[in-house]
């Protein structure tokens, strides 16, 4: 691979996964189209970033399988990419107060973390614990592993609401890949 005036150019390579079963499922070709999008946002041009490198990959090879749900793991995958790129949700200490906290109804989306019980409620949105909890289990845990959480459809869209306001407001650029998924799903 070589730099070019504008482009780089790559003069030999060898695929070693295509991703060609992507091509027959117009869900899965969405989100991976969708992982790809979000790398491309949220990482500068000539940036080396070895662990979000890790991630897609893996986050590529678990949605070829078909073992875990789309949703969880994309909402896992996103949640990765925003602690890689200092976004990440602080969901083991309040915000406010720097005390451990085991689980809240309430993330502050100015800090972007929870907020424990004695602490004022200001800048956030309240949520379910078991919303708090899922968030927490998929921000510590690896990409693998994600097949062990099994969430309801309201869990999925409150976590969707979280990690869809923080990465339009962070990021210079908005994803456009899944608005069409939800276009072609209603």
């Amino acid at each position: 691979m070589f730099k070019g005036k504008n482009l780089y150019s790559l003069s030999e390579g060898k695929i070693r996964k295509s991703f060609q079963s992507f091509l027959d499922n117009l869900e899965k070709l969405t989100y991976a189209s969708y992982i790809c999008e979000l790398i491309d946002i949220c990482i500068e041009d000539n940036e080396k970033n070895s662990y979000l490198y890790k991630e897609c990959i893996t986050c590529l090879y678990l949605l070829n399988t078909d073992a875990i749900d789309y949703e969880t793991l994309i909402r896992a995958f996103e949640l990765k990419i925003l602690k890689a790129t200092g976004y990440g949700l602080n969901l083991d200490n309040c915000v406010s107060c720097k005390e451990k906290i085991q689980n809240s109804n309430y993330l502050d989306l100015a800090y972007f973390g929870g907020v424990c019980e004695k602490c004022r409620r200001e800048r956030g949105i309240y949520i379910d614990k078991a919303t708090f909890a899922s968030l927490k289990f998929l921000n510590n845990t690896t990409l693998d592993k994600v097949y062990k959480l099994h969430l309801s459809d309201d869990t999925k869209s409150e976590i969707y609401k979280i990690t869809h306001y923080i990465i339009s407001s962070v990021y210079s650029r908005k994803p456009k890949s899944l608005e069409m998924l939800n276009f072609i799903k209603e």
